[in-house]
């Protein structure tokens, strides 16, 4: 009897154990499995895509102009009355064949670049007719325009980049229609009782997000956001741009005393020492942001008016 008890007690403890051992395994690799991080996306730095090579190529010399711009409208310091500002500009300078304008088939094309305050810009294709800023709110406000290749690169000659600044009186307010200095109405609000479609072809614009221009000093080192901005799907997604404007500042390995800071989803920052456009590649599907300052050689933001960082956000779709 005490045999058949003590083979009981053993069978029992070692049914125990076993099921405690399976517990804890399956414990174990759960937690491991739960523990597992992301993927981490790393980005590099790559040459021009092929692509964007054979493009030029096809261009022949237009990639070699020198475009310059004359803001028409707004004048410079000028005050505007109603929510609708027009934009119009002068082209000219050495083409060598670049003409702004929208193929209807790829709805690519050579563009201006019109970037209200620190707003994303907007791309301006028919300089035959004004480009509209509409619901733009009430006071000062400045504006940058540049022009850039159908893949957003921008032209960096002299003379390619303007900026004015200009006021407006009584906008912002969709609910009313935009008139001139007399009161005579411009444009009905586009769901006011009565009001009908345009005889004239829709014009080129946009409705503008509420901004107001910083106060900035046309004398100092000035940076502008140009790329990445929007989506980036299929092949756009594979390599990604990094262009901007610099005003007033030259880069370290052009002999100067600044560089380009950029961040990409608050990573580790990395630097651009000459003005050139970068390609990066390694991109996760998902949104991110990316962050470009202008810092001096210390490493210190160079402050004008707020505009020399500036963040935005993409959204990448890889399949």
């Amino acid at each position: 009897m005490k045999i058949l008890t003590s083979a009981l007690a053993l069978c029992l403890a070692s049914l125990c154990l076993t099921s405690c051992q399976s517990t804890n395994e399956n414990s174990h690799t759960t937690a491991t499995t739960t523990a597992s991080p992301p993927v981490a996306q790393e980005l590099s730095v790559v040459p021009r895509p092929q692509t964007i090579a054979d493009m030029m190529k096809q261009r022949g010399e237009q990639d070699e102009a020198k475009p310059a711009l004359k803001v028409i409208s707004p004048a410079n310091n000028a005050t505007i009355n109603g929510s609708t500002v027009e934009v119009k500009l002068d082209l000219s300078g050495d083409l060598k064949g670049y003409t702004p304008h929208k193929d209807p088939a790829t709805g690519k094309g050579n563009h201006i670049h019109v970037i209200l305050d620190n707003q994303p810009y907007e791309a301006y294709y028919e300089l035959g007719q004004p480009f509209e800023l509409r619901n733009v709110t009430e006071g000062k406000h400045t504006l940058r325009v540049f022009p850039s290749r159908p893949w957003h690169e921008s032209y960096k000659n002299e003379g390619a980049f303007q900026m004015v600044s200009f006021t407006v009186k009584g906008g912002g307010d969709a609910a009313k229609p935009t008139t001139t200095n007399k009161g005579e109405t411009m444009a009905s609000p586009a769901n006011s009782p009565g009001s009908s479609a345009s005889p004239t072809p829709a014009r080129e614009g946009k409705d503008m997000a509420k901004s107001n221009a910083g106060e900035i000093d046309p004398a100092k080192p000035l940076l502008t956001y140009s790329r990445p901005k929007g989506e980036y799907a299929g092949a756009d997604a594979d390599t990604i741009m990094i262009d901007f404007w610099l005003r007033n500042a030259k880069l370290q390995a052009e002999g100067g005393d600044y560089r380009v800071r950029y961040t990409v989803d608050g990573g580790s920052p990395q630097f651009i020492d000459a003005w050139n456009p970068i390609w990066l590649t390694g991109w996760m599907s998902g949104k991110h942001t990316v962050k470009l300052e202008l810092v001096d050689k210390n490493g210190q933001l160079v402050e004008n008016g707020g505009y020399n960082s500036t963040t935005r956000e993409i959204n990448v779709v890889k399949k």
